[in-house]
């Protein structure tokens, strides 16, 4: 645990408000379960690559993205921005600006942080351009919930990780206390350490299992970065698990069933990229035990099943004895030479000065064309 160690202390800071959000300052993550366009990144890609930690390749990392309100913005008064860990890397389109910014407002006034939104950082092409993708929850913004959404909402599939729905609540239930989400710093360095520091010393089953989301989660994002980052989070992921037998029924008896539980797909999914399939099928199974039939939304289930059964296949075709080689004989250009076995074979030849036959062991090389005796006679002048 040394890295861990090497991470506390990170600054938090007091929560409060300045100008602009800075690579440390505290925030309030409100959880999404509809997608949100971030625009302008094209003018900001040295910022999202220092929030990603990678310089080219394959991206996908998550980051928490504070919004900001601007006030006298000349280009739209109603302009809302995209901050991550002390950069701005975009804005929200004037629409969703628009609508989203009375909400936002809203929630400023009652936090003592700026309020964030999860995401992902990604990459836009082969150019290695980034992208920035938000989630957000319009009822949190007092926004009408989609169709789509709303139906999920009926059938209880409105809760995604449930973290969103557990702020919500938190000040009217004290079987739990989530007052620890407000402070987690936006560096995910400062961000592990705190987390880690605080589940040395939490010990209710639903903080325990929230804060081991947002651990894993950070140290996964740090997996380019720090050497340590993926050993810990294996660690962290089976310590979660380890709990799941007090965190489950906690679970089921605050959301009437189990939201999303990310550590199962993102466990299977870190194995997987190692392309080591055994350990990545026990981590499904085990998802699949743990969800039973409690899962709120099935896409959490189906997810798992095809994945292990992906995973199978990959494992019984590593595992499937290789075809031997047929080793077809090798064909000779010319007559065989048995005297490459032990044995002298001889050969008829006719010589072309006398005429006459002759006898010699066949060998490789040209053929004499005089027998012995031409051979010694000296060749007459013309």
């Amino acid at each position: 645990m040394a890295f861990l160690r090497r991470l506390l202390g990170g600054s938090s800071g007091a929560p409060t408000h300045s100008l602009r959000p800075g690579r440390d300052s505290p925030f309030t993550l409100v959880d999404g379960i509809v997608d949100l366009e971030v625009v302008g990144e094209s003018f900001r890609q040295d910022a999202l690559r220092r929030a990603a930690g990678r310089l080219s390749g394959g991206v996908r990392a998550p980051v928490n993205a504070i919004l900001v309100a601007e006030e006298n913005n000349p280009h739209d008064p109603n302009a809302v921005a995209v901050w991550v860990l002390g950069d701005q890397v975009g804005y929200l389109r004037r629409e969703d600006a628009a609508r989203m910014r009375p909400g936002l407002l809203r929630l400023q006034d009652r936090s003592p942080t700026w309020i964030a939104l999860p995401g992902v950082i990604v990459s836009g092409g082969p150019s290695d351009t980034l992208g920035l993708f938000l989630r957000f929850d319009p009822g949190a913004f007092g926004l009408a919930v989609p169709a789509g959404i709303a139906a999920r909402h009926q059938a209880g599939g409105h809760v995604r990780t449930g973290l969103g729905e557990a702020l919500r609540k938190d000040s009217d239930d004290d079987r739990y206390d989530l007052g620890w989400v407000s402070d987690i710093p936006s560096d995910p360095s400062d961000a592990v350490g705190m987390l880690g520091s605080r589940l040395a010393r939490e010990p209710e089953p639903v903080s325990r299992h929230f804060l081991y989301a947002q651990f894993e989660g950070h140290l996964y994002g740090l997996r380019d970065r720090h050497p340590d980052a993926l050993h810990l989070f294996d660690e962290a992921c089976a310590n979660h698990d380890s709990e799941m037998d007090a965190i489950r029924p906690a679970l089921i008896a605050m959301f009437q069933g189990l939201p999303l539980l990310e550590v199962y797909r993102q466990a299977a999914i870190r194995h997987q990229k190692a392309h080591a399939w055994e350990p990545a099928i026990r981590w499904a199974h085990r998802g699949l035990a743990v969800y039973g039939v409690d899962a709120l939304d099935p896409n959490s289930v189906d997810d798992l099943n095809v994945r292990l059964g992906k995973y199978q296949a990959k494992l019984a075709a590593e595992r499937a004895p290789k075809p031997t080689p047929i080793r077809r004989p090798k064909v000779e250009t010319g007559p065989s030479l048995p005297s490459q076995q032990g044995m002298e074979v001889t050969e008829e030849l006719t010589c072309q000065v006398c005429g006459n036959p002759f006898e010699r062991i066949r060998t490789r090389g040209r053929k004499p064309d005089r027998c012995p005796d031409c051979r010694e006679a000296p060749r007459s002048s013309s």
